[in-house]
């Protein structure tokens, strides 16, 4: 009988944490690990944060030591592109290569930037930042300095990008076609916040106002705004959102729906495949809503959680959604799903003009989302709160002598 054998294409943070969880649990059977990039398995926080900004080495980033995948008997297929899967087969079809036979099957194939898909957007010095080399290229053109810089976009990448670029010493401005940045992210309340954040650090905030093109013999010289400004730009990064990357289950005949559809063990529509990370949209029974979460933490636990289940364990991967980021000096954990239009209120508790407060959304009265800015130590009672479902007394939310445990 041939060894059992469980395939994850996806060398990526979810990939290698759930290899690392199959051995942890006891398997003994053939893990093979595929991966497209040439980069051993690496977390992507550094990417926008430690390692943009030369503050951190390359290797802190990897999620295992290079020797970790032979010492542990798991096969490191890098630079492997899967073409499809063969589902009645039970195999994974890598591009140009034999196929591997499964047991089970992993999905963690990410995400991928959207691209602005505009005239001149093929121009050099344009960059989209997903992976380490685009990381180390948009680290060497930012960090001579004095360059003019051009976000396109004001999400966590574009915010996060525009930090560096500024700390680096180069002008920078934001182009975000909504009327604050992180509006989708966390609503145009907190979204004033970080305004005022980077205005206060020389970034100039075009709201309201979107990309329409690029200028340039060859190199980019200039954005053309949706109201026909000409903005001058040595470099311009973008980042208007991520992608799915759901070809391969598409393919397969697998749910796809803004991402993989998976139940809260993060089984697919095929009970022998499973999905975790930023491709899997999975039914969340703590939030009693399918989700897609595209954050760190989302893949640092998603991995592990759908390798118990290919285990065959009871798994409910029920966690609140979690994200953290560094700017300047402010640094937060958000806590939560925050989503505009579906709370009612947000409230403070601490001195939000000193940047040392947590932010609260409440729907009905009940929290459903909760971020520490400055303040340490309290996710763990922001995502009880969270959990509770309890209607909570605003005044006692916001006063800063009632611990936050009394409330849950």
């Amino acid at each position: 009988m041939p060894e059992e054998t469980f395939v994850i294409v996806g060398a990526s943070l979810a990939g290698a944490k759930a290899a690392e969880t199959l051995r942890e649990e006891g398997f003994q059977g053939r893990i093979v690990l595929m991966g497209e990039e040439i980069e051993r398995p690496y977390e992507r926080p550094p990417l926008s944060k430690g390692f943009m900004l030369g503050k951190e080495p390359r290797d802190k980033a990897h999620v295992h030591p290079a020797d970790w995948y032979e010492k542990h008997d798991v096969e490191l297929r890098l630079g492997t592109a899967v073409d499809r899967i063969d589902r009645d087969g039970h195999q994974v079809w890598p591009a140009g290569g034999e196929p591997v036979r499964y047991d089970r099957l992993l999905l963690a194939t990410g995400s991928s930037p959207r691209r602005l898909d505009v005239p001149g957007a093929k121009l050099e010095g344009i960059h989209y930042l997903r992976t380490m080399g685009d990381s180390a290229k948009l680290r060497e053109a930012l960090s001579p300095g004095g360059r003019r810089v051009v976000v396109a976009g004001g999400g966590w990448i574009g915010l996060e990008t525009a930090a560096a670029a500024r700390e680096y010493g180069n002008d920078v401005t934001v182009i975000e076609p909504q009327p604050t940045p992180l509006h989708a992210a966390v609503g145009p309340e907190v979204g004033e916040i970080f305004a005022a954040l980077h205005r206060k650090h020389g970034v100039n905030l075009r709201l309201d106002e979107g990309v329409a093109g690029f200028w340039g013999a060859g190199q980019v010289s200039a954005v053309v705004t949706a109201g026909g400004a000409e903005v001058p730009a040595d470099v311009v990064i973008v980042g208007i959102g991520a992608r799915p990357n759901t070809e391969l289950a598409e393919q397969a005949g697998l749910e796809v729906n803004d991402g993989i559809v998976v139940d809260q063990s993060l089984r697919t529509s095929d009970p022998d495949i499973f999905a975790a990370g930023d491709v899997a949209g999975a039914y969340n029974p703590a939030l009693g809503r399918r989700i897609r979460v595209e954050h760190w933490a989302n893949a640092l636990n998603g991995g592990p959680a759908a390798a118990r289940a290919m285990l065959g364990q009871a798994v409910s991967y029920d966690r609140v959604p979690y994200f953290f980021t560094d700017q300047y000096e402010l640094g937060m954990e958000l806590s939560g799903l925050v989503v505009p239009g579906e709370y009612d209120e947000v409230v403070y508790r601490g001195d939000v003009d000193a940047l040392e407060f947590i932010a609260f959304w409440l729907a009905g009265g009940q929290v459903v989302a909760g971020m520490n800015v400055n303040v340490w130590d309290v996710t763990d009672d922001v995502q009880a709160l969270i959990k509770s479902d309890r209607v909570v007394d605003t005044a006692r939310l916001t006063d800063t002598k009632v611990p936050l445990a009394d409330l849950a």
